[in-house]
């Protein structure tokens, strides 16, 4: 059986038995909900601070893009900043990024990034931030 893993899901083939045909379901492997937000960022890199922002956050990682590559597994200084509350620090891990797929006119680049660090007062904040939106 093939396995066809797309960003947060994973698709199954399915045989549906009274016509014989084969479908695909799609299947949430998502561990956390997440809430669509559109925050400014600032990321400490080797080369200088990259500005960027938010598409979609949890309490355990977030979703970015910004107009440079980041490298895959590397780790990096992350700066938050949500409306109407403190900037949050986080240490981030990039886990994927959409830089080797995009065309040559797209310049903004999608990653995930996994929290490493992150204050317990910074993770509370966004677990009952995507609580409360979660349920809306």
């Amino acid at each position: 059986m093939v396995h066809i893993v797309m960003r947060g899901f994973q698709l199954f083939p399915v045989t549906m038995k009274n016509k014989g045909k084969h479908l695909v379901q799609a299947i949430e492997r998502r561990k956390y909900h997440r809430i669509t937000v559109t925050w400014p960022i600032a990321i400490v890199s080797d080369e200088g601070i990259i500005e960027g922002e938010t598409i979609n956050i949890t309490a355990e990682g977030v979703l970015i893009s910004c107009e440079e590559p980041l490298q895959l597994n590397e780790v990096l200084q992350i700066s938050i900043k949500p409306p109407n509350h403190k900037g949050i620090e986080v240490k981030g891990k990039v886990i994927w990024s959409d830089h080797y797929a995009i065309d040559e006119q797209d310049t903004a680049f999608g990653m995930g990034i996994c929290f490493v660090k992150i204050s317990e007062v910074d993770r509370h904040f966004l677990k009952d931030l995507v609580s409360v939106h979660s349920r809306q």
